[in-house]
């Protein structure tokens, strides 16, 4: 009886993590495909920033005189930064704060928000290893190899609690209102993709 087995391919191809990170790394995301991403995101954000530019500061029904700070929260009316500013010699700000990153692509009428963070030290957090990096490069090198611009920025909101837990409580807040797509409580909603969540 002859080897019937000589000449056969495998039925199975072995691909090991790596190839496969290869074939995904060679999909390229298209201009619509990105710009169809922004514009669900801005159609939920923008609402919100429109609504800070018309609404009257009204206070807390149990305390006329203390303004909602989620309500009233206006992302625009803190400093833009780079997001190298953390190679700076010193750093703009200090001590505990609230953080977001935001881009404003050309062709929207509002910006987006991208992540919500909060720290204890907003002159260290950006330093080193950060989940939010990883997606913020992705995001960049997606838009720019198909010709779509990117104008990043963080801002930092320091006048925060600087209880841990009270800082944190406001941190999600923001993000259940915002919802940012590369925060890991939203990032399912919003079909992050530009990296791809392994945890």
């Amino acid at each position: 009886m002859g080897n019937y087995s000589t000449g056969q391919g495998e039925l199975f191809i072995k691909n090991t993590a790596t190839e496969i990170l290869k074939v995904q790394e060679n999909i390229r995301l298209s201009k619509d495909l990105l710009k169809t991403w922004q514009k669900r995101l801005h159609s939920h954000q923008a609402q919100l920033f429109s609504n800070l530019e018309t609404a009257p500061r009204q206070g807390s029904f149990f305390n006329p005189e203390k303004i909602d700070p989620i309500n009233h929260f206006n992302p625009m009316k803190l400093t833009p930064l780079p997001l190298s500013f953390w190679r700076w010699p010193s750093s703009p700000h200090k001590g505990p704060a609230v953080y977001l990153v935001m881009d404003r692509p050309t062709y929207l009428d509002k910006p987006i928000l991208l992540y919500i963070g909060e720290t204890i030290n907003a002159d260290k957090r950006w330093k080193g290893e950060h989940d939010c990096k990883e997606y913020l490069s992705a995001y960049n090198e997606a838009l720019t190899a198909v010709n779509l611009s990117s104008q990043l920025s963080i801002r930092f909101w320091t006048d925060v609690p600087k209880a841990t837990k009270a800082r944190r409580k406001l941190e999600q807040q923001l993000i259940q209102l915002w919802l940012p797509p590369f925060n890991k409580e939203t990032r399912s909603r919003w079909a992050t993709p530009f990296t791809a969540d392994i945890t």
